[in-house]
């Protein structure tokens, strides 16, 4: 089996057609149909049919192609494993990361991370943690620092690195703010501000109302940290932070945190890469700076 035969198959099912794929890649469509026919003729099992249109993929091309993009993956490792040590370059990184953690612990580690890798070139891509994974699992990012998924992906390592108390705020002249307890009946009639909605913390807020008998929370907007929290301290929106946000000496947005009991959780902040992917030194010396940022985070 040749890997340029698995490369116009790829082109093939990408076009569903032998003539498009084939000028595609600079071909004539008989040598790609021959290609076509070796590769068969190799597995031994037909692997696309003829349609008015084109072509489709049979059950064993269908597949061959999910093997033929794993196998891409791999190639696109093995070939910057290669290039870190003839070129002895220190790397180029692609990190995935929350809001939050990308403007406060990936910040901090990335300045720790230049300061000894100077030629690192840090590419960073900030998202929820539902989009984040199916981008690493693609191979589009070598590393994802996000809320770690329970059960873990089978596809994926995760390594621990702090706990986030998470907890509700509101802007300081909020009706509810300085109550020294705050109930769900107090929120029943409240809007709020969220990341997104159908994700994580969304669906289990959710049903700490519904379980209580409420009916679920009002959601007024949706958007990222750098606008929610500030509409949250100059509205009266709920939202959600880290509390380890409120405790510095000079917060960044005027919030106050009302003590809900029945909405307080701890998210597992972690670091995850693909399950056997390359890790080149540029990604191990990040995670272990990663690692010791996240052990001072953790004793605030």
């Amino acid at each position: 089996m040749e890997l340029r035969d698995l490369e116009y198959f790829a082109a093939v099912a990408k076009h569903r057609h032998v003539g498009r794929a084939a000028e595609s890649l600079g071909l004539s469509q008989p040598a790609l149909s021959k290609s076509l026919r070796r590769l068969e003729t190799t597995t031994q099992v037909k692997l696309v049919t003829r349609t008015p249109k084109g072509v489709d993929l049979t059950a064993a091309g269908a597949t061959l192609l999910a093997q033929v993009n794993r196998l891409r993956l791999s190639m696109d490792d093995v070939m910057r494993a290669v290039a870190d040590v003839s070129e002895g370059r220190a790397g180029d990184l692609r990190v995935g990361a929350g809001a939050v953690i990308a403007g406060d612990l990936l910040s901090t580690g990335y300045r720790a991370l230049r300061k000894a890798a100077p030629n690192v070139t840090l590419r960073i891509v900030v998202d929820v943690t539902e989009r984040l994974i199916p981008l690493l699992l693609a191979g589009e990012l070598d590393l994802i620092i996000t809320v770690m998924s329970s059960p873990a992906d089978e596809y994926l390592v995760q390594e621990h690195l702090f706990d986030d108390k998470m907890v509700v705020v509101s802007s300081v002249h909020h009706r509810l703010a300085g109550k020294k307890r705050v109930s769900l009946a107090d929120l029943a009639q409240e809007c709020w501000a969220l990341s997104a909605v159908n994700v994580q913390s969304w669906q289990w807020m959710h049903r700490a109302f519904e379980d209580h008998g409420f009916p679920p929370p009002r959601v007024a907007m949706v958007g990222p940290t750098s606008l929610r929290l500030p509409i949250v301290a100059s509205s009266d929106l709920l939202g959600f932070c880290a509390r380890r946000l409120l405790k510095r000496p000079v917060p960044p947005y005027a919030l106050a945190e009302l003590r809900v009991r029945e909405l307080r959780w701890v998210r597992r902040i972690g670091v995850s890469r693909r399950k056997d992917a390359y890790l080149s030194p540029a990604a191990q010396r990040l995670i272990g700076i990663l690692k010791a940022t996240a052990a001072k985070i953790a004793r605030t």
